[in-house]
């Protein structure tokens, strides 16, 4: 249905003029690119008067013959609407297009994407109205120079209307989370214990204002070092709406279910509005990403929103975990708290897989 209304309204008459703001070579050269150095804060675009984003494309590389790993965790993206001085979009830049763990991999959503080379295309389609100005910047914790290009493409009017929300995106991570010391019977430490009160649980969003939460995108690391049954999953998402206390209307059955998955999936697949981008390896172990974006389904509130979820059932599980929501509001919004430094956002070492053949005997077969 969405995407007959939009071919279908292709042919009205728009007011506007589209206009770009790229990092095309001034010179008429092939140097299409910035050039920034570690420590720099660069100023990539300010756009002036009312208008609305439409579609950004970024992409990045070390200046330098070795490429520099975990780029998108240094690399912060932050934006800022009708000359505001606190961002209105701060995250990791890679985090922002959709994936965590400091890595792009090849995936497509609605509106966000990351597209070949190896997901180093980073493309999202967020509309990021503005009344009176705009301004992105990228500031690089990275230790050498990148080449960064991108295209900001936007939309130019006269007056923005009155009743447009601003587009916010912020990011969090908790490393590791606050669980239960391991040891116990390990039923008990997945499906255990009961949840009265939501209190503890991951915080996805914590905003206060009137607007709408339209998702975000999840990253877990698996901690636990067990041989035992070690689904990462299990907590239930709650979203409590106008300061509204526990139950909230909006409570769920569990992780993987308020992604739109489930059975403790690893299958990768990607959708327009949900998907699982990193699976994770064997008995759940290693990374994972996901997504859910509420495009057709917005979460609308009057004076707050606190988009929580467990981490395992009963916040048992003690993993690393990080996020980043997205979300419209009427400004002003909350301060966002102090970004962590690189060194409290890079992703943990990987560690090796179980074996298989142990894995087939826990779970009543053998591989060949």
């Amino acid at each position: 249905m969405e995407l007959h209304n939009q071919l279908s309204s292709l042919s009205l008459s728009r007011s506007g003029k589209r206009m770009r703001e790229s990092s095309y070579d001034r010179t008429g050269g092939n140097k299409d690119y910035f050039s920034i150095r570690p420590g720099d804060h660069t100023e990539i675009c300010r756009l002036q008067g009312a208008g609305a984003i439409t579609h950004i494309w970024m992409t990045m590389a070390s200046d330098v013959p070795v490429e520099e790993k975990y780029l998108p965790r240094k690399i912060v993206l932050r934006m800022y609407w009708d000359n505001e001085i606190e961002p209105s979009v701060e995250a990791p830049i890679g985090d922002f297009f959709g994936m965590g763990h400091g890595i792009t991999k090849n995936y497509t959503s609605a509106a966000l994407m990351m597209s070949p080379e190896d997901g180093k295309a980073l493309n999202c389609f967020f509309r990021m109205p503005y009344a009176d100005g705009a301004r992105i910047t990228i500031e690089s914790e990275a230790a050498s120079p990148i080449k960064f290009y991108f295209y900001i493409d936007y939309e130019q009017y006269d007056r923005l209307p009155d009743e447009e929300l601003r587009f916010h995106t912020q990011w969090h991570r908790e490393n590791p989370t606050d669980g239960i010391a391991d040891g116990v019977d390990n039923a008990f430490f997945e499906f255990g214990g009961k949840n009265t009160t939501g209190d503890g649980n991951y915080v996805i969003l914590d905003a206060v204002g009137k607007g709408h939460y339209i998702g975000c995108n999840f990253n877990v690391h698996n901690l636990r070092d067990t041989r035992e049954w070690n689904w990462y999953g299990e907590g239930d998402d709650m979203i409590f709406i106008d300061g509204e206390p526990w139950p909230p209307t909006l409570h769920g059955t569990g992780m993987e279910d308020y992604f739109n998955t489930a059975w403790c999936p690893q299958q990768e697949v990607c959708t327009p509005y949900h998907g699982i981008i990193l699976g994770g390896g064997p008995n759940w172990s290693g990374k994972i990403s996901t997504y859910r974006y509420h495009i057709l389904d917005p979460i609308m509130f009057d004076k707050s929103i606190k988009v929580t979820i467990e981490h395992g059932h009963n916040n048992h599980r003690s993993d690393d975990v990080s996020s980043t929501a997205y979300w419209y509001q009427a400004e002003p919004h909350r301060p966002f708290p102090d970004l962590p430094k690189v060194e409290q956002r890079l992703p943990l070492p990987d560690t090796k897989p179980f074996d298989q053949n142990s894995l087939g005997r826990i779970f009543g077969h053998s591989n060949p």
